[in-house]
């Protein structure tokens, strides 16, 4: 299910962007990220790039690679076989590390409940603690452009 619900969400994602042109990427993730992902169609091929996009965890843009897609007119039917194909990897080892090690990270939670909590509750209030000082004390310098 987790991935007919990727693929549906990324053919319409892919969709949407085929639709609305070239100004969507620029106005959504900026100007800097989808010149780098056309580079990454151009020299490594599209099919690779959505493939592998697919299989990477969240930090990598994948809606980017996805609406690169579309923009250029990449073929629906590779599309679709290339995101089926990406999703299916990640789906399948998220899976298989579930089956294997699952059980093993219940029972240390188990055993371990309160150190756990404890430590938890202490990486909120050192991470609170950081943010704090970053956004009350901290004062980046502002670069002022010469004309």
């Amino acid at each position: 299910m987790a991935i007919v619900g990727e693929v549906i969400g990324g053919y319409l994602t892919y969709r949407f962007a085929e639709k609305s042109g070239e100004k969507t990427p620029e106005q959504k993730f900026g100007k800097t990220r989808p010149a780098q992902v056309y580079k990454w169609f151009e020299k490594r091929g599209a099919g690779l790039v959505l493939t592998v996009a697919a299989v990477l965890p969240p930090p990598f843009p994948y809606t980017t690679v996805v609406t690169a897609a579309g923009i250029m007119h990449y073929p629906r039917d590779r599309f679709l076989e290339c995101i089926t194909v990406g999703r299916s990897l990640r789906f399948l080892l998220v899976a298989y590390l579930g089956r294997t090690y699952g059980q093993s990270v219940i029972d240390f939670f188990a055993r371990y409940y309160r150190p756990a909590i404890y430590v938890f509750v202490a990486l909120i209030v050192l991470g609170c603690i950081a943010a704090l000082i970053y956004f009350r004390w901290y004062k980046p310098r502002v670069m002022t452009q010469r004309p």
